[in-house]
C-alpha cells in the first residue's frame, strides 16, 4: 500500500465523516475535476458509512456541500476496482503486467450494464481508474464487455 500524505482539509473532511457516519474512514480523495468527495472506506463498513436510506451521505453532502462517493476498501486491487464502480455488475476484473513494467486492468462487465458501470460521462469508470492508479499503480483501466 502507498504512503498516503493527507492535506489538512482532507483530513478535516475526514473528521466530519467519521463523526457523522461512525465509518472508519482510510482515505478521502478530492477530486476537483469531478467535483466530488470520493471516501475510502474500511472493509465491512458501508452500511454504516451509506446509513438507513441513504440519510448519512446526504447529511454529509450537506455539510461538506459537495457530492460524496463511498469506497470500501480490498487490498485486493481486482476487488477494489469492482468496489469502486458496482460490484454486482462486474464479472471479472483481469490484472495484466504490461511489457514495458506498467500495470493494466481489464474490467468485464454485462453489456446491458455498461452504461451504469461508466456512469453520466464516465465518472464512475473515472474514480476507479484513479484509486486503480493511487493505490496498485495500475496506469491504464479498460472496461469491455462480455459477449
Amino acid at each position: 500500500m502507498p504512503n498516503i500524505k493527507l492535506s489538512s482539509d482532507q483530513l478535516g473532511l475526514i473528521s466530519i465523516f467519521q463523526n457523522m457516519s461512525g465509518a472508519t474512514v482510510r482515505d478521502c480523495i478530492v477530486d476537483d475535476k469531478g467535483g466530488r468527495l470520493i471516501f475510502i472506506i474500511s472493509k465491512g463498513q458501508m452500511g454504516l458509512a451509506i446509513g438507513k436510506k441513504g440519510a448519512t451521505i446526504e447529511n454529509i453532502e450537506r455539510v461538506v456541500k459537495k457530492p460524496v462517493e463511498v469506497v470500501e476498501w480490498s487490498d485486493d486491487p481486482a476487488e477494489m476496482i469492482s468496489n469502486a464502480l458496482d460490484p454486482r455488475f462486474v464479472s471479472e476484473v483481469r490484472i495484466t503486467d504490461r511489457l514495458d513494467g506498467t500495470k493494466g486492468a481489464s474490467v468485464v462487465v454485462d453489456p446491458r450494464k455498461k452504461g451504469a458501470i461508466l456512469g453520466r460521462g464516465g465518472r464512475n469508470a473515472e474514480k476507479a481508474r484513479l484509486i486503480a492508479k493511487k493505490y496498485f499503480d495500475i496506469g491504464n483501466l479498460q472496461i469491455i464487455t462480455s459477449q
